[in-house]
C-alpha cells in the first residue's frame, strides 16, 4: 500500500468498510442459521424472537462505554479487541436451539463485543477524514453493513443447506480473525504531522463553518460534556432517527425470512440472488447519498443543515411508503421490490442523520455515536422481540400467519416511525458544530 502511495486515510476508510461488512455478515448469518435450526425443532415465534434479540441486549450495554473507551484508549485498539472477542465466541459456541441458555449468553456477549465497534469507527474517522470528505467516507464505511447483509443472504442459505447451521458460525469466526490481522498490519493511530489539513469551503448562510483540520478528536484527558450532549435537541434528533432506522432494518433483517416462508411459501434457498437485492440496494443508495451530500455542500448548493435535512427526509418518507405497500403484495417479486425500495431509501437517509454526529460534535464523535447507537440498539431489542410477540398474538387470535394481510402491523409500525422521525429531524437538527 505504501508503494502505491495511497493516502493513509483512504486505507483507514477501506478497512472500516470491510469491518462493517464482516459485522453484518455475522448478524445476517446467525439469523439465517438459527432460523433453520430452530424451525427444525419447532421453536415458537416468541422464543425465536427472544434469541434473535439477545444480541441487541448486549449491544446496548456497550455503546456508551464503547465511545468512552475509544476516546480514552484509541479507536484502533478498541476495534481490534472487540473483533477478536466476538470472533472467538462465534467459533467456539455450538449453535444448538436445545441449549437455549448457552445461546442466550453467547449472543449477549457477541452483542457486547460488537457494541464497541461503531463508536470506535466514528472516533477513527473523525481523526482521519477531513470535513469535506465526511459524507462519502461515512457512507462508504456504513455501506459495508448492507453489502455484508447482501452477501450473507446470498451465500449462507446454501451453506446451511449443504453443511448445516454450525458452518455459518465457523465462517464468521474465520472472517473476523482475518480482518483483525489485516487491521493490525495496515492501520495506525493518526500522527499529527500526517493529518491532511483540508478546510471546508464557505457555505452560504449563517452556518459558515470555521476552517477545521482533521484530527479533531479531543485529547484523551479532556472532560466529556455529558450533560450538554444528553440535553441537546440536535443530538436527540439524531438519536430518534437512529432508533427508527435500526427498528426498520432489524425487523426486516430478522423477520423477512420468516415472512417469505410463512406468507409467501418460499424458502430463502429457493429465491436465488433476489434475496440479496434489498441489502445490495442499501449499499448502492448509501454511497449515492454520501456523494450527493458532499456535492451539495462543497459546491455551495445547500448549507450543511439543509443538505442533511433534505436527504434524511427523502430517505425516511419514501421508505415509509414502501413499508406500508409491502404487505399488499402477495408475491415474492412485489415483496422484494418494496423491501429493496424501503431499505435503499433508509440508507440514503443516513447521509442525513448518521453523518450529523461529526457535524455537531467532531471532537466527541465517538461519544455522540455511542449515545445515538444506544437508541438504535434499543430498537433491535424492541423491534425484534415485539414482532415475535405480535405474530404470536395474531396466532392466538386465530389469525392466519400465511396471509400477508396478517403481517400489516409488523410493517406499519416502522413506517409510522419513519414519518415521525423525519419530522423530528426537520425541526431540531443542525449542521453547525455545537460542541467545541
Amino acid at each position: 500500500m505504501a508503494r502505491m502511495k495511497i493516502p493513509k486515510r483512504y486505507v483507514i476508510v477501506l478497512l472500516t468498510f470491510i469491518c462493517t461488512n464482516v459485522c453484518y455478515i455475522e448478524r445476517v448469518g446467525f439469523s439465517i442459521a438459527y432460523t433453520v435450526a430452530a424451525d427444525a425443532i419447532n421453536v415458537n415465534q416468541a422464543n425465536k424472537g427472544l434469541i434473535l434479540s439477545m444480541f441487541y441486549y448486549g449491544y446496548v450495554l456497550s455503546q456508551i462505554p464503547g465511545g468512552w473507551a475509544a476516546q480514552r484508549l484509541g479507536g484502533r485498539r478498541v476495534l481490534l479487541l472487540s473483533f477478536l472477542l466476538w470472533s472467538l465466541i462465534c467459533g467456539l459456541i455450538p449453535l444448538d436451539p436445545n441449549r437455549a441458555a448457552i445461546l442466550v449468553l453467547s449472543r449477549l456477549f457477541v452483542g457486547v463485543a460488537q457494541g464497541f465497534i461503531f463508536p470506535a469507527i466514528h472516533t477513527v474517522l473523525a481523526q482521519w477524514v477531513p470535513p469535506q470528505e465526511r459524507s462519502r467516507s461515512v457512507s462508504l464505511t456504513t455501506s459495508g453493513m448492507y453489502l455484508g447483509a447482501a452477501c450473507g443472504m446470498l451465500f449462507f442459505p446454501s451453506l446451511v443447506k449443504h453443511m448445516g447451521p454450525q458452518s455459518v458460525c465457523l465462517v464468521e469466526a474465520v472472517l473476523g480473525v482475518a480482518w483483525s490481522v489485516i487491521w493490525l498490519k495496515f492501520s495506525s493511530e493518526p500522527p499529527r504531522t500526517d493529518l491532511p489539513k483540508v478546510a471546508m469551503p464557505k457555505v452560504a448562510s449563517r452556518e459558515k463553518i470555521k476552517a477545521q483540520s482533521v484530527g479533531v478528536v479531543a485529547p484523551r484527558t479532556v472532560k466529556i460534556p455529558w450533560r450538554r450532549i444528553i440535553f441537546s435537541l440536535p443530538v436527540w434528533a439524531i438519536v430518534v432517527n437512529n432508533f427508527t432506522f435500526h427498528y426498520a432494518l432489524y425487523v426486516i433483517m430478522n423477520w423477512l425470512p420468516t415472512y417469505f416462508e410463512l406468507a409467501l411459501k418460499l424458502s430463502l434457498q429457493d429465491m436465488g440472488s433476489s434475496k440479496m437485492l434489498p441489502y445490495f440496494n442499501m449499499f448502492i443508495f448509501s454511497n449515492i447519498g454520501g456523494v450527493v451530500a458532499d456535492h451539495l455542500i462543497t459546491k455551495r448548493i445547500l448549507s450543511v443543515t439543509k443538505t442533511r435535512k433534505l436527504l434524511n427526509t427523502i430517505g425516511f418518507v419514501v421508505s415509509a411508503v414502501a413499508l406500508m405497500a409491502l404487505p399488499s403484495f402477495g408475491t415474492p417479486s412485489g415483496t422484494v421490490i418494496c423491501s429493496s425500495v424501503s431499505l435503499g431509501f433508509l440508507a440514503l437517509g443516513r447521509a442525513g442523520f448518521a453523518v450529523n454526529h461529526m457535524d455537531v460534535a467532531p471532537k466527541f464523535a465517538g461519544i455522540v455515536m455511542g449515545v445515538s447507537n444506544t437508541a438504535g440498539t434499543l430498537a433491535g431489542i424492541v423491534g425484534v422481540g415485539l414482532t415475535g410477540n405480535i405474530l404470536e398474538a395474531a396466532k392466538a387470535s386465530n389469525m392466519d400467519l400465511t396471509n400477508s394481510e396478517t403481517w400489516k402491523t409488523v410493517f406499519f409500525v416502522p413506517a409510522y416511525l419513519c414519518i415521525f422521525s423525519s419530522v423530528i429531524f426537520l425541526v431540531f437538527s443542525t449542521g453547525e458544530k455545537i460542541f467545541e
